[in-house]
């Protein structure tokens, strides 16, 4: 799964943005956009796109949300979950909002799964080139070799394989483990967006720039994303 996380200001101006990548199922933590001569133009644009529903959810959800894990004035904020999909580039927008208006929002795009249909044209190929009925022979045993592997080990693999998958954060962008895995991440960086904003040498809308809060996010990512 690839993120991009950005803090807009409630006058839509960007205050601070990162890319990264999951660390979670063995991965390395840099970010992988399928289009990644555009993506960082694309980001910003699926994201900005996404305001327009972020205030209607807004004004239709009314009160705040109340985290009775954080203390005080923490407790206090909406979180969106998923609001918006981009399906050209299968990015999920979750938007996050704070009591002062700033808009907290994560674009996550899951890994571009390999396509089946080069295996599948490179077995009809070697088949039609051994003959007309001997290619056509060859097509229908292996789909007869396939498709009785399947029923024989299917329970099994087919079964580990989905159970694999459906409790993977990158397979399911939506889910509800997925959902709660941004939310603790919306909520630690929340965290460390309030200590940042309260510094007495931060003037009010100023782009964030502090070294020590982009690590802090990147780390919130790493452990929960």
């Amino acid at each position: 799964m690839s993120y991009y996380f950005t803090i807009l200001s409630p006058t839509d101006v960007p205050l601070f943005s990162v890319t990264f990548g999951t660390s979670k199922a063995g991965g390395d933590g840099v970010a992988r956009f399928r289009f990644p001569e555009s993506a960082q133009y694309m980001n910003q644009f699926i994201v900005h796109a996404s305001l327009d529903i972020v205030e209607e959810v807004q004004w239709t959800n009314g009160a705040l949300y109340v985290d009775d894990t954080l203390q005080g004035f923490f407790k206090m904020h909406i979180y969106l979950k998923h609001i918006d999909t981009y399906p050209p580039t299968a990015a999920h927008i979750s938007a996050f909002l704070t009591p002062s208006g700033a808009r907290f929002l994560l674009l996550h795009q899951p890994p571009q799964l390999p396509s089946s249909s080069s295996s599948t044209t490179g077995t009809g190929g070697s088949g039609s080139g051994g003959g007309g009925i001997g290619g056509g022979g060859g097509l229908m045993s292996s789909s007869f070799t396939s498709s009785a592997s399947s029923s024989v080990f299917g329970g099994g693999l087919t079964g580990a394989s989905s159970r694999a998958s459906s409790s993977s954060i990158a397979a399911n962008p939506t889910s509800p483990q997925t959902e709660e895995a941004i939310r603790q991440f919306m909520n630690e960086v929340y965290e460390n967006w309030v200590k940042t904003v309260m510094n007495p040498f931060y003037r009010q809308g100023m782009e964030i720039r502090s070294p020590v809060f982009r690590s802090r996010v990147l780390a919130a990512g790493r452990k929960w994303l």
